[in-house]
């Protein structure tokens, strides 16, 4: 029988009282904290559990809980009130589209505020909040605590301002190297660090498990044709780029190394280095044709077709040089024949035979396919049609039009089960509460760890699950599976070195002693 969670401030049977819960618990409410837990394992109700012990010794204190987007707000203000047994009158949604007269009024009549990061930001510039009456700020999707985003801005000024600042910071994934996650902390103000996962022993007895499963496909021989033209071209232009410094052999450069040597060039242009915009311009269309090199290995013929049409359309220098090249002509040539015929990427049927397998097993699963790219979505979604079963919707982002209305609708018809396959683009990883699915299919693995951890965060939460990444046999889809695979393995290694040094940023070297988890929220304090 399971225990819940008895306060006065908590619903009777809603808060379940997991351990690992309530010993990370136990550190929050003595320092300000970044944790981090695998999507589905419960970070919010870490979140309410102290801001229970909050308003259990400040009454009048108030609390404001940040996310990145309006729907994960919505969301954390809908779990926030189904747990806590607090007036309804106290809670409140702030939004940019609220006139900053009425925004100011909600910070002084309520006490527990969700917002999203750019609306708080703001009215602290205009002097419409004071974050002094706050007694807890919780930052979630922490690894967005960089660079020019609002968290850092919204924390320094909480620290400026509060008597007693408290800090709650919730993560799936902060970062694969110590570097990043101590710029999270010091930009959030954390003091230290508490990470789980799922093999912990006090983890274990509330994950199911969840199978993966790789499923390899090899690129057909016209696949390879085009590739090889295009592979010529581009280790030719890599060749021309030996002479500005590039060092990597032609097979070990990516993206990332393009972008990081266009950006010295870039530099250089600045400083009147005059070789330096022929460099510019190689790197550009070297960009340009490892992405079309991508597009053909993980994605397929459409979404290559495409992106050669928005090539001919380009008007600059790079898009010219490379639409006049005469091999590069006979690959459009090629893929544009092979798209006429209506020629697939193999893991197309690949995966609607997993799709179809799984139906036939569990007539009532419910199935989540991530693709990163709005065309294989549509391709996925087409082609599921002629799977016997499959009520498959395509699953995109208000980029594409859709609004946010409409990804609630969506969502609401896939739990109902009117829909039992979603196809989704990155929109499906963050932000959204997008019900547990028994099957999630990744059309193609991602280099990211955090994408990686919120796709299989979404399979198997209540009952076991399965994922199974679609793999193209010598592409990079390998490379990205491997590179996804130990970074997230670093990070699990980083974060726990961290907690048991004691955090910390700089990472003290007295280790904690492990606090003996209390009984209920009363021992707290």
């Amino acid at each position: 029988m399971d225990e819940f969670v008895s306060h006065r401030l908590i619903k009777p049977r809603t808060l379940q009282a997991r351990l690992y819960q309530q010993k990370i618990l136990g550190r929050a409410v003595k320092e300000n904290i970044l944790v981090v837990l695998p999507t589905g394992l419960g970070k919010t109700p870490i979140a309410v559990m102290l801001a229970v012990h909050v308003l259990d010794k400040n009454p009048n204190g108030k609390i404001m809980v940040l996310a990145p987007t309006k729907p994960l707000t919505n969301q954390h203000y809908s779990s926030f009130r189904k747990f806590l047994n607090v007036d309804g009158e106290r809670f409140q949604v702030v939004t940019g589209e609220m006139k900053p007269a009425e925004r100011r009024g909600i910070y002084d009549a309520r006490q527990l505020i969700f917002a999203t990061p750019q609306t708080i930001r703001n009215d602290i510039q205009k002097d419409i909040i004071d974050l002094s009456k706050f007694s807890l700020l919780v930052f979630d999707e922490a690894h967005h605590a960089i660079g020019g985003y609002a968290y850092p801005f919204i924390a320094r000024r909480y620290a400026e301002q509060a008597k007693n600042p408290r800090i709650l910071a919730l993560s799936a994934s902060p970062g694969a190297s110590h570097e990043k996650i101590s710029e999270i902390c010091k930009n959030l103000g954390v003091e230290a660090v508490d990470i789980r996962t799922e093999k912990d022993a006090d983890v274990r007895p509330y994950v199911q498990h969840k199978d993966v499963e790789q499923v390899k496909v090899k690129l057909p021989p016209s696949f390879v044709a085009i590739r090889g033209l295009i592979t010529e071209v581009y280790e030719k232009k890599l060749k021309t780029l030996r002479k500005f410094g590039l060092t990597k052999p032609a097979r070990l450069v990516s993206k990332k190394n393009l972008l990081a040597m266009q950006a010295e060039m870039m530099s250089r242009l600045h400083s009147g280095s005059r070789p330096s915009f022929a460099a510019v311009s190689v790197i550009t269309q070297c960009i340009k044709l490892e992405h079309a090199i991508g597009l053909l290995e993980t994605q397929g013929i459409r979404p290559l077709a495409q992106y050669w049409k928005k090539l001919q359309k380009d008007s600059s220098k790079a898009g010219k040089i490379i639409c006049n090249d005469l091999k590069l002509q006979t690959a459009m040539k090629i893929t544009a024949e092979m798209e006429a015929r209506g020629s697939r990427h193999p893991k197309i049927p690949k995966l609607c035979s997993v799709v179809e397998g799984e139906l036939r097993k569990n007539p009532d699963a419910r199935i989540i396919v991530f693709a990163n790219y709005r065309t294989s979505v549509d391709d996925i979604v087409s082609s599921l049609r002629n799977v016997e079963g499959a009520r498959a919707v395509r699953f995109v982002g208000q980029k594409e039009g859709v609004t946010q209305k409409k990804q609630m609708e969506t969502i609401r018809k896939f739990r109902d089960g009117e829909y039992n396959v979603l196809v989704a683009t990155s929109v499906g990883e963050e932000g959204l509460d997008i019900p547990s699915a028994n099957l999630a299919v990744f059309y193609e693995p991602v280099p990211s760890p955090l994408r990686s951890i919120q796709r299989r965060g979404r399979v198997g939460r209540a009952d076991i699950g399965k994922v199974v990444m679609l793999i193209t046999e010598g592409t990079r889809d390998e490379g990205y599976y491997w590179t996804s695979y130990h970074k997230e393995k670093r990070m699990k290694s980083i974060l726990k070195g961290m907690k048991a040094d004691g955090n910390d940023a700089d990472a003290s070297n007295s280790a904690p002693k492990e606090r003996k988890a209390p009984k209920t929220l009363r021992d707290f304090g």
